[in-house]
């Protein structure tokens, strides 16, 4: 076996432990999750962020209709941060006694 394919396995490995365990709240509004499960990139991939985050759906795109990945960046390069705006700590009042798997349309700002 090369060299290659043997990091390739290993690292599969190890995504497969590390995500083995599903997380239990999501990062943004706390709530338990459901089917799915998206990861956000607190500091965007972009600007050379890693650490990511688990979010429900809804909660990953309204973070993104909210700011841009630049905004993110300079602005809110933490969940706390992003938490101290008035329009997330809405949504997470709002979102707080939906299902799990609650989606609902999200719109961008309007500028």
């Amino acid at each position: 076996m090369s060299g290659r394919v043997r990091r390739k396995q290993v690292a599969a490995a190890l995504e497969t432990a590390t995500r083995a365990a599903p997380p239990e709240a999501c990062a943004l509004c706390a709530r338990p999750f459901g089917r799915r499960i998206e990861w956000h990139h607190v500091l965007p991939k972009s600007e050379g962020g890693r650490e990511t985050v688990p979010l429900h759906p809804i909660c990953h795109r309204t973070i993104h209709a909210s700011a841009s990945n630049a905004e993110l960046a300079r602005i809110y390069p933490t969940l706390d941060a992003l938490l101290e705006r008035e329009d997330i700590r809405r949504f997470v009042a709002w979102i707080a006694d939906k299902p799990p798997d609650f989606h609902a349309p999200t719109r961008r700002k309007q500028a």
